[in-house]
């Protein structure tokens, strides 16, 4: 399978905060178990009542883009043959204020705009390195 952003795009570190969000396979973010605050990204203590007991919530995936800006310009020359994509910023309509940044890839890149409803979907990578499959979530253009 082809990464969306290519084999030299590093992949992602796994912490006990972050390893549900790159490995469930669904759209899970942190949530306060006292206040039920939901925040993203995930940290050692709730940001609206500062509780240290944290859990998951399990997010639909559902949204609308934001924010849109094309990479013309390769960050890296191992990045040189996947240039222009679309990096996105996107509202979730089950979470209020939170938004979660990737790659939209079932557009071309100019074709992106704010607006745009979007439905997360994740792509599968084998990290050698630490023996774990990751579901790096992405998202996909629906109409409507």
């Amino acid at each position: 399978m082809t990464r969306v952003l290519g084999d030299a795009w590093p992949l992602p570190g796994l912490d006990d905060r972050n390893r549900a969000f790159f490995t469930a396979g669904v759209l899970m973010l942190q949530q306060c178990k006292r206040c039920q605050h939901v925040q993203h990204p995930p940290e050692d203590v709730c940001e609206a009542c500062q509780s240290f007991d944290l859990g998951g919530f399990e997010s639909a995936g559902a949204g609308r883009v934001e924010s849109v800006i094309v990479v013309h310009h390769p960050l890296h020359p191992g990045m040189a043959d996947i240039v222009p994509y679309a990096v996105v910023a996107v509202a979730l309509d089950d979470v209020p204020g939170v938004l979660l940044t990737g790659n939209v890839t079932n557009r071309a890149p100019d074709a992106v705009a704010i607006g745009d409803r979007v439905e997360v979907t994740f792509e599968e990578v084998v990290d050698t390195a630490n023996n774990v499959t990751l579901k790096i979530p992405q998202w996909q253009a629906v109409d409507g």
